[in-house]
């Protein structure tokens, strides 16, 4: 249909409709390539990555380095910004710290624009990244074929490379003749020949560009294209990089739009960040400029020499063209190694004003709901395991608040206070039957994304934990239904039975906070406190069992009440059984 078209149409319109399906097509190459690279090589961080931030962010210029140095591995300042997002929501990290690993986060985004500088520019000299990409692609290929899930990721992450240099070889290749179709130049000539309210026109084109591919990285390789043809003067290819700034701030702002307030600040630190570098560099536009054409002049004396980048007007020769790639990418290195130097000093002023911005929530939240998933998984599934494994402590904590009313229930004095705390006991069993589900849902979004073999497991014994935490909310309903039947019956425990059930109640709790601690454990290689805790209720269970069959015999009590009491000893013991199954599933997750 499309080829019946194109030869219907005059052979000049077939050529260029031809070339810019062409150029989409290598785009979408391009952020395949982009997508598959990034992915990989987070699978191959994995945990490794989430354990290296939390434990190197102690300061800011230590944050800094940190951002540096993962984004440019993880080739997304998006997954950097959303890492950090679970980290502040979850404690791990202060708001403080996490500003400055976005400033680094800005600063290791510029290893890609050079590395597009290296592909775009190579291609005029005789060589080209994309001249290598198909045997790269062929070498990734072999590696994803092998069963090691190690050589696995390394093929995706290769795969991937090469898969983004052929798209990116492609869309220059392609755009070049478009670009130099007179209806085109044109066009673009009339946008751009407007000098000052043409920077601030092509910022918004950088802007929608980077939000609508949700990639920075990808108007940037447009940008350096439209500078390279020469369709577009230095200034108004200058004016696309700080819209491409701005653009990658709205996609975490929207992305953080449903979240939580740790969240939303972390986003808005992130546009603060980029907005006043932003405000800067307009208000000393021609000065910018030309420090980057003496920087330019300095690198390339042959080619540049004394060429006044900061002039609308100015021809570039054909070696100066090739070069401009190299230009782009000193600009963006510039902007953001800058705003970087002059605001790091001011993060806890930055940290005031978000604060200001999006403050506290009143009143409280309400338990049922999530604290730290919001909305769908990140765009790498290997980083949402991240906020599933906060969710289940939450989950955790929940369910050790569950077993303070448990206590209290047992404990009431009159059947009004028991009715009070059975009402709490039959709520928390609908709650953790609906975190349960909720966890579970997003486990299986997680999980129909690209992941290693070390993640699926991790899932399944995921799946594990959460289905015993729901378990020990049914024990808390079946605890209320036990104690309401005591109560129904006129029946009563008499001292020295509450003293033995406050007695198993003290080693259940012991074994809640051992569980509850191992869950927050980065790497947990034993569980010999869980054990430990686990004997101890059975050592409880077991004495208090014969003790009862003595005093059975003995007509020491009621034997109605004796039945509540034994009854209530072994749903405690039990939720120790939950308890013990959890760390073991964690300890599972982590061979």
């Amino acid at each position: 249909m499309l080829f019946t078209i194109l030869a219907a149409l005059p052979s000049a319109n077939a050529d260029v409709i031809w070339k810019i399906l062409t150029a989409l097509g290598s785009l979408g190459m391009f952020l395949y390539g982009m997508s598959l690279m990034s992915g990989g090589l987070q699978k191959m961080a994995g945990d490794s990555l989430r354990t290296f931030i939390g434990k190197m962010t102690s300061n800011r210029f230590m944050g800094v380095l940190v951002g540096i140095g993962v984004t440019a591995l993880v080739q997304s300042s998006t997954a950097t910004t959303l890492l950090l997002v679970s980290f502040v929501n979850a404690g791990l990290m202060a708001l403080s710290n996490a500003i400055g690993v976005i400033m680094g986060a800005n600063i290791g985004t510029t290893v890609t624009a050079w590395i597009f500088a290296l592909g775009m520019s190579g291609s005029g000299k005789g060589f080209s990244l994309g001249m290598i990409a198909v045997p790269i692609m062929f070498i990734g290929f072999i590696l994803r074929s092998l069963k090691s899930s190690k050589a696995k990721n390394l093929g995706e992450f290769i795969f991937g490379f090469g898969f983004l240099f052929l798209g990116l070889s492609t869309l220059t290749a392609n755009m070049r003749p478009l670009l130099d179709t007179e209806g085109v130049k044109l066009f673009l000539g009339t946008l751009a020949g407007g000098k000052y309210w043409s920077v601030l026109l092509f910022m918004v084109v950088g802007a929608c560009l980077t939000l609508m591919m949700q990639s920075s990285a990808a108007t940037m390789s447009i940008t350096m294209a439209l500078a390279m043809s020469g369709a577009i003067p230095f200034p108004i290819a200058a004016a696309m990089v700080l819209g491409e700034n701005i653009g990658t701030t709205i996609t975490s702002n929207i992305a953080a739009a449903s979240a939580n307030v740790s969240a939303k600040r972390t986003a808005r630190a992130h546009m603060l960040f980029n907005l006043f570098g932003v405000a800067w560099v307009l208000c000393l536009y021609k000065p910018f400029l030309k420090l980057i054409g003496f920087i330019a002049g300095i690198m390339f004396p042959g080619t540049f020499g004394d060429a006044d980048l900061a002039s609308w007007d100015v021809a570039l020769s054909t070696d100066q063209a090739l070069m401009i790639p190299y230009i782009v990418a000193i600009l963006h290195t510039l902007f953001n190694i800058t705003n970087t130097c002059i605001l790091i000093w001011f993060i806890p002023v930055i940290e005031k004003i978000v604060t200001f911005i999006v403050p506290n929530a009143k009143g409280t939240e309400e338990v049922f709901r999530l604290k730290y998933i919001k909305g769908g998984p990140m765009a790498a599934a290997e980083l949402s395991l991240n906020e599933a494994n906060m969710e289940i402590i939450h989950f955790a904590e929940i369910c050790y608040n569950d077993f303070d009313y448990i206590k209290r229930a047992v404990n009431a004095k009159t059947e009004d206070e028991f009715n009070e705390m059975n009402a709490k006991l039959v709520k928390y069993e609908e709650i953790t039957d609906k975190i349960e589900f909720e966890i579970a849902s997003y486990l299986n979004e997680v999980s129909k994304g690209e992941i290693s073999q070390a993640s699926g497991a991790r899932i399944k014994q995921m799946y594990k934990i959460i289905g015993e935490m729901e378990s020990l909310g049914d024990s808390g309903e079946s605890i209320g239904r036990l104690l309401n039947r005591k109560f129904v019956h006129k029946k009563e425990f008499d001292p020295d039975m509450l003293k033995k059930l406050n007695r198993m109640l003290s080693v259940v709790e012991v074994a809640y906070q051992v569980m509850i601690d191992n869950l927050r454990k980065d790497k947990l290689t034993d569980i010999t406190n869980a054990v430990d805790a686990e004997y101890n209720i059975n050592e409880v269970r077991n004495a208090l069992r014969e003790e009862h069959i003595v005093n059975i015999e003995n007509s020491a009590y009621d034997y109605t009440s004796g039945v509540y009491y034994i009854d209530l000893i072994s749903e405690l013991e039990k939720i120790g059984d939950f308890i013990i199954n959890i760390s073991e599933a964690r300890l599972a997750s982590e061979n």
